[in-house]
Parts: structure tokens; C-alpha cells; sequence
């Protein structure tokens, strides 16, 4: 079974697909910390991300596992699991440039597939329900506010040890939005087969209550 849920930046996917996964007994596949950690693994090297050949280089050595422990998604860099560095707001801005670059699509699209392969999974990200997955069993799109999607990313980013301001924040979500929305390659957009969720005013558990009743009335 091979569950999509997409949506913008702070919409609440991550934690969603968590709660999902411990309901339903299988991984969550955190999309957007992939994207990041080849945000953080061109960064580390120093990387000119508008030199193509320089990238394919990058993505050929890149010596990152992506593994789930559970209901958790890891990113791990050697011995080393790095989830939380990832969220800085300059990886976030890096890995929105580098999604719309196709050799890093492609190498992450053939990651996400061969994770799916494994088994019955749970994926989160932008374009999971129109491009990797168009097949998916069931398919998800979170929709939130702009100004509730600012509050819970500066939470969340506190809670990893990253001071940010309300108003950065927003800026930042507002400029991650644009670049999503319009570019070339996997544009963020809901599938036409999609459930739309609006979680602006909804609880995690009254969202996973409304993915639930989905799947069971199927």
C-alpha cells in the first residue's frame, strides 16, 4: 500500500504522516529531508549548483542513507544521523533551487521508488502524488493558511534549537511557495484524484481521523 500526502511548506505533512504511520503500522518517507540532505551534501562540498556537471559529481559520491527506525525517517551521514541540521533556512532555500534541477529529481525519484519497493509506505513530500507515485493507493493534499503554516514552522524549528523570527519565517514560506508552485519540473499542484485536506484549524489527530476514514471506506 503506497499512501501520498502532499502540500506546501508547513502544511503539516511531516507530522501527519508520523501519527499516520504509528496508526497504520508502516514507515513514513519524509521527502523534503531528502531534498535537504542534497541541500546540506552540496553545501558541505562546496558545490556550484549552477554547474550541472558539478552536481552529477555530487549526487554520484554523495555518502548519505536514507532509512526509517520505525515510525522515524532517518537521514544519516556516516555513523551520523543528521535530520536536525537539516532545517536551517538556507538549506531549505538550496534544496528549493536544487528540486528544480532534473539530475536531482531523477536521482531522488529512483531513491523514493526503491524505498517503495520494499513495502507498504507512507510518502510526504510536494510531488508524490502526481509524479512519483501517480498510482498511489490513496492520495493526500494538506492545504493551511500562510500565517498558521509560519507559526508552526518557527515551533518546529525551535524545537530543533533554530531561532527564527515570525516574519523571516513567512517570508521564507511565502518565497519556498512561489518557487514550488512555478517551477519547469513537478510543479506543487493536487492530483486530480486527490483528497484536499484544510488543517488550518484542525488537530493532527482530526486530520489522521479524516485520512483514516478515508482508507477504511475503501
Amino acid at each position: 500500500m503506497i499512501i501520498t500526502i502532499d502540500g506546501p511548506a508547513g502544511s503539516g505533512k511531516s507530522t501527519v504522516a508520523k501519527e499516520l504511520s504509528k496508526r497504520l503500522g508502516i514507515p513514513y518517507i519524509e521527502t523534503g529531508a531528502m531534498y535537504r540532505a542534497v541541500a546540506w551534501w552540496c553545501r558541505k562540498n562546496n558545490v556550484d549548483i549552477s554547474d550541472r556537471r558539478q552536481i552529477k559529481e555530487a549526487l554520484e559520491r554523495m555518502d548519505i542513507d536514507f532509512v526509517t527506525s520505525g515510525d522515524t525517517f532517518l537521514v544519516r551521514h556516516g555513523s551520523e544521523t543528521i535530520n536536525n541540521i537539516l532545517y536551517e533556512p538556507e538549506i531549505g532555500e538550496l534544496a528549493s533551487k536544487l528540486a528544480q534541477i532534473p539530475e536531482v529529481r531523477k536521482f531522488l525519484t529512483d531513491q523514493q521508488r526503491k524505498l517503495a519497493a520494499s513495502g507498504s509506505c507512507i510518502f510526504e513530500g510536494r510531488d508524490m502524488g502526481t509524479v512519483v507515485f501517480p498510482d498511489a493507493d490513496y492520495k493526500f493534499f494538506l492545504v493551511t493558511s500562510l500565517e498558521e503554516r509560519a507559526r508552526r514552522r518557527v515551533l518546529q524549528l525551535k524545537e530543533k534549537g533554530i531561532e527564527v523570527s515570525f516574519e523571516e519565517t513567512l517570508e521564507a514560506i511565502k518565497k519556498r511557495d512561489y518557487q514550488d508552485e512555478n517551477r519547469e519540473i513537478a510543479p506543487l499542484k493536487p492530483a486530480p484524484d486527490v483528497k484536499i485536506i484544510d488543517t488550518t484549524n484542525l488537530t493532527v489527530d482530526q486530520v489522521v481521523d479524516s485520512i483514516m476514514s478515508e482508507i477504511d471506506a475503501s
